[in-house]
Formats: C-alpha cells, sequence, structure tokens
C-alpha cells in the first residue's frame, strides 16, 4: 500500500512539474510578443544612442562593411604572398605564414578602427569586427582543408560537386558569423528585449533554412567526404549515407532549442551554439582526413610501426579532445549549477582519458602489426580473389588469433584501469569473475574441451588459413579459425562450423606438395616406348608455359605399365605440383595427350561397364 502511494504522488509531481513548465514557456511566448509591441521605441532609442555616440546607422554600417572588407583584403593578399614565398617549404612554414598574415590584417584593422570612428563604443565595435573577421577566414580555411583532406586517395583531384559544397558552405557559415556579430553589436548598445529578440530570430531562421537547403542540395558529395578512405567499416558506410539527414535534424533541433531556451528566458549563448554546430558538423571530416593520414602510415614501408600506430591514435586523439570542449560548454555551468565539485570531475576525466588513449594506442599496435604482417604475407596479390584466398603461413593463420586475443586483454585492463582512477574497488569485480569463469569451466567442459584440443592443434600447425582439409565430419577450405572451432568452406559453397574436440583425424591436402597420377586404357599393342617419349614431350611442353611452370615441382613424365586388364595396357604418368595448383596442369596434360594420340595413331580404350548383380549374361 505504502508503494502504491509513494507511485501516486511521485507521478503526480512529475504531471505538477510538467504543468508549470508548460506554463512558464506559454507566459515566456506572452512575453516575446508582447515585447515586439515595443520595438518601435526601442529603434528610435537606439538611434539616439548612436548619435549620442558620436555615429549613426547607416554610418556605423558603413564603417563596419568598409572595415572587413579592409581586412578580408590584407589578410588574403599577404596570406598569397607568403604562400608563394614558401611554396617549396614545408606545411609548417605555410602554417606561419597564415600566421603571420592573420596578426598583420589584425593590425591594419586596428589603426583603421581609430582613424574611421571616434574613440569609445565605435572604435571597440570596429575593433571586434576586425577580430572576427580574422577568426571567420580561418574557420572557413579550416573548413575548406577538412573537406578537401577527407577525400578519398583514389580521388586526389577536386570534383565539381566538391567545389560547389566549398563555395556554398563556406557562403552559409559566412551568413552565420555576421549574424552572430550583428546580434553581439546590438548588445553592445544595451537594445531592449523586443528588438533584440526580433533580431535573433529573424537572422536565425533564413540561416537555418540555407544552411539546410546547403546540406540537402550536397547531400551526396557530404556523404562521400564523410566515407573516408577504403576498406571503410559497416557503419562507417551507414553513417556517411545518413549523414545529411543527420545533420539536418541536429539544425532543426538546435533552432527549437534555442527558440525555447529563449521563450523560457534562459537564452543559449550564441558562440556556443555555433562551436557545438561547427565541432558537430566537423568531426567525421576530421576523422576521414586523419583515417586517409593514418592509412597512407599503414601503407608505406618507411614508416615504423609505432608512427602508424600513432597516427591511428590520433583519431581517438580528436574525439576525446571534442568530447571534452562539448563538456567544457555545456556539463560545466549545468555541474556548476547542481554543485558539483568541477576539479574531481576534471581530475578523473583526465585519468581515465590518458589511460583510454594509452590503451587505443597498444590497440592500434595490436592492429599495425597484424596488418603489416597479413600484407607480407601476400605481398603481391592485390584484388585477387585467388590470391586472396591462397593458403596462408604458419604466421599468417596465427597471427589474427593472436590478434583478437591481444586487443581482448588491452580492453579489460583498460577498463579495469579506469574504473580503479575513479575510485571503484576492481577486486570484488575480478574475485567475481574468477568464480562466474571457475563455474563455466566446471559447468561447459565441452567448451574447455574445444579450446585445449585447438589449441594444441595449432601448436601441431595442423591446417592454416587458406589450406583444404578434411575432417572426419566434414571437408574443405579452412576459411576461420576461431577460439573454440574452424569454419570449412565447401567446394560447393557450403560452410561447416567444426568445434576442435570433433575434429579426429585430418587430412590437409594443401600442404608443401601433392602427387597427381593419370591412368591411360590403350589397346594391346601399342608402341609403349612411342607413348613415354610424348609424355617427355608433353612434360617439357608444360614445364616451359609461363602459366603453369611457376606451379610445377616436377615435370609431366610416364611411369610405364601399370598392369594389364582383359587386353588392354594400363599406362600410369605423374607429376608434382604446388597443392590447390594441380588441377590447371592436369587439364593441360589430358588435353595434350589426347592430341597427340590422335596424331599418331593410338588407339584409347574405353573402360568396359560392368552388369549390375542379378542381371542377365549377355546372349
Amino acid at each position: 500500500m505504502n508503494d502504491e502511494t509513494t507511485t501516486v504522488a511521485d507521478v503526480t509531481s512529475v504531471i505538477s512539474s510538467l504543468e508549470q513548465l508548460g506554463n512558464r514557456f506559454v507566459a515566456g511566448l506572452y512575453a516575446r510578443v508582447a515585447a515586439l509591441n515595443g520595438v518601435p521605441a526601442e529603434f528610435e532609442s537606439l538611434r539616439a544612442s548612436l548619435l549620442a555616440g558620436g555615429t549613426s546607422l547607416l554610418l556605423l554600417l558603413f564603417q563596419i562593411v568598409l572595415i572587413v572588407a579592409l581586412v578580408a583584403a590584407v589578410f588574403l593578399l599577404a596570406n598569397r604572398r607568403f604562400r608563394k614565398a614558401t611554396a617549396a617549404s614545408g606545411a609548417w612554414r605555410r602554417f606561419v605564414a597564415g600566421i603571420v598574415a592573420a596578426l598583420l590584417a589584425l593590425v591594419v584593422g586596428f589603426i583603421a578602427a581609430r582613424l574611421l570612428a571616434a574613440s569609445g563604443l565605435p572604435t571597440r565595435i570596429l575593433q571586434l569586427w576586425t577580430i572576427v573577421t580574422v577568426v571567420g577566414i580561418a574557420i572557413l580555411a579550416a573548413v575548406r582543408a577538412l573537406l578537401l583532406g577527407s577525400r578519398r586517395a583514389e580521388f586526389p583531384e577536386r570534383s565539381f560537386h566538391l567545389t560547389a559544397l566549398l563555395r556554398d558552405l563556406s557562403f552559409a557559415i559566412g551568413c552565420a558569423i555576421i549574424g552572430l556579430m550583428l546580434i553581439a553589436t546590438l548588445r553592445l548598445w544595451t537594445v531592449g528585449p523586443g528588438l533584440g529578440d526580433l533580431m535573433r530570430t529573424g537572422l536565425a531562421i533564413p540561416i537555418y533554412l540555407l544552411f539546410g537547403w546547403v546540406i540537402w542540395r550536397h547531400k551526396r558529395a557530404m556523404a562521400v567526404a564523410v566515407a573516408g578512405p577504403h576498406p571503410r567499416s559497416r557503419w562507417r558506410a551507414r553513417l556517411a549515407k545518413s549523414w545529411p539527414a543527420i545533420v539536418i535534424g541536429f539544425l532543426i533541433i538546435t533552432f527549437f532549442s534555442t527558440q525555447a531556451a529563449l521563450t523560457m528566458g534562459a537564452p543559449l549563448r550564441g558562440s556556443a551554439v555555433l562551436l557545438t554546430a561547427l565541432m558537430f558538423l566537423a568531426t567525421p571530416h576530421l576523422d576521414a582526413m586523419i583515417g586517409n593520414w593514418a592509412h597512407r602510415g599503414m601503407e608505406s614501408p618507411d614508416i615504423s610501426i609505432p608512427i602508424a600506430a600513432a597516427r591511428q591514435t590520433a583519431r581517438f586523439m580528436v574525439l576525446v579532445i571534442i568530447t571534452a570542449m562539448l563538456g567544457t560548454l555545456w556539463a560545466t555551468p549545468l555541474a556548476a549549477g547542481f554543485g558539483i565539485d568541477l576539479r574531481e570531475v576534471a581530475r578523473g576525466a583526465t585519468g581515465g582519458a590518458l589511460i583510454a588513449l594509452v590503451a587505443a594506442f597498444l590497440w592500434n599496435m595490436v592492429g599495425t602489426v597484424k596488418g603489416r604482417a597479413l600484407r607480407a604475407e601476400l605481398p603481391a596479390v592485390g584484388n585477387d580473389e585467388d590470391g586472396q584466398g591462397a593458403p596462408r603461413s604458419r604466421l599468417g593463420t596465427l597471427v589474427p588469433l593472436l590478434s583478437a586475443v591481444g586487443k581482448s586483454g588491452i580492453l579489460a585492463l583498460a577498463l579495469l584501469s579506469i574504473l580503479v582512477s575513479v575510485g571503484v574497488n576492481v577486486w570484488p569485480l575480478i574475485t567475481g569473475l574468477s568464480v562466474f569463469g571457475l563455474a563455466i569451466a566446471f559447468g561447459s567442459q565441452a567448451l574447455v574441451k574445444d579450446v585445449v584440443s585447438g589449441l594444441f592443434f595449432l601448436i601441431d600447425d595442423a591446417f592454416r588459413l587458406g589450406e583444404y582439409i578434411e575432417t572426419s565430419t566434414a571437408k574443405g577450405t579452412v576459411e576461420k579459425i576461431s577460439i573454440r572451432s574452424v569454419s570449412l568452406r565447401h567446394h560447393r559453397g557450403a560452410l561447416a562450423t567444426v568445434p576442435y574436440s570433433q575434429i579426429g583425424e585430418i587430412q590437409n591436402f594443401s600442404r608443401d606438395w601433392v602427387v597427381e597420377k593419370l591412368t591411360f586404357r590403350l589397346a594391346l599393342d601399342t608402341d609403349v616406348e612411342k607413348v613415354r617419349k610424348l609424355f617427355k614431350k608433353i612434360g617439357q611442353e608444360i614445364a616451359a608455359d609461363p602459366e603453369l611452370a611457376p606451379d610445377l615441382l616436377e615435370p609431366f613424365k610416364s611411369q610405364g605399365i601399370a598392369e594389364v586388364e582383359d587386353g588392354t595396357l594400363i599406362i600410369r604418368a605423374k607429376f608434382k605440383a604446388k597443392p590447390g595448383k594441380q588441377y590447371m596442369i592436369r587439364r593441360a596434360a589430358l588435353k595434350a595427350a589426347h592430341n597427340a594420340f590422335r596424331e599418331n595413331g593410338i588407339q584409347a580404350v574405353a573402360k568396359p561397364m560392368t552388369s549390375s548383380p542379378g542381371a542377365p549374361a549377355p546372349a
């Protein structure tokens, strides 16, 4: 009864809170509408303030346009001149040249602001526009670098679609920056709530619509840029395909959230919203750009394994940095409002992030070692499907399994270390897992038997990936080796998963070499010496064939008469070849023997048909 009373009280409290929230929203909406009635008076007050400050609205707008054009021209001309001077230098020198151009533009803008406007608030406004102009150009340059850097390596040239996306997206970002600066300028003049609300909403609607139109128009180009290099995972392909819709949904949520916060009397900071939107939009493109950079390091033999792993870890580091920035923007005010000690939170988050970075580096080290080992295993295979399915060496078979075990160990240690860093006692957890593991071991003896049997099979090197084997229950090509079973692909396509404990005896048809024997039934009066010479000639022709010779270990030759059966000579021939490669040589030998018999008048004898038991004898 007490539980039911508590539940009813909780539901009533929630309903009451929702009603209060709704009443507050409605009251805020009425207040916003009522504030619009005072827009004419607030506008006149703004004009009076501008006149009192020694300027006017048109003059101030003209000065802003002049400052923006001057600073942008100085920055672009200086940056172009410095880039030409450092064209043959490295990327860092070009970056420093851009910093110098930005500083030069700031100096010119500050001087022009002092010359154009009267001292006081007009000068501060022009200086603010100078700084934002340089920052805006830097943001547009960063967006351009992200989009160009995230394109796939197989398409190094900039496409028409990517150029159009850069143009339209730069225009939309520029409009957003100008809108925020106009609102900031009005705040410096302390305009009334009605005029400020009208400006915020009136600028936000067309800017959000412009962003949505740009994303929808160039959705294919954005998806290609987010997809990143090949090979890409399934989740990455799905993210790239749905990324334009995700961005448009994010824009809709952001717009209604800002309007709802404004209505509730707690407006969101425009700079925080813009930075959040830029980080949200830039993260996949930045990840794709770093992925291309890491992929080149993975493919290059000149880059060491630790450096290649560090490049791959940079993707995770970017994710950590962006998460920290978002937490600083949004979680810090909430934590301060709830009285949470930010220093303790920052200390725990920093420790967890460092442990995660170290674990990610070790994870990528293992992955890089695996990739380099498998690439050295088949250096010249390329995209050849036959080559990809060729038998692996012992190292190529064990490396994927050892990689999976190593990554699992790294993940477990990282999770335990993070729990320790935040003050959690992990020993009861370890003890519980140990007891649970013992219970699993006793309750699943078949599983333990499978694991132990598989360990001994791998130690004995009984089979490898890509080899064709036959067990007591199935046969086929070894396609996958796990911790408890092996998957065999039959030559007709069926896939059999055989636990190690049920393998029994193994016949490996792909190890070292194979001897192929052919049987020919010839007439009793056949010249055996002539057949031997013909077979020798066939063996020489096969050995000279550039397609068959690499797979031939011993030439095709005659073994003489094996037996005489029903007045027929049974002559056998053989050759030794690489495992799995004997079939092409066999077909070539049979075709050459058929032509040789026909050209030399050697008669082959068909194998007599045997009657089934109980059938009447012919009359």
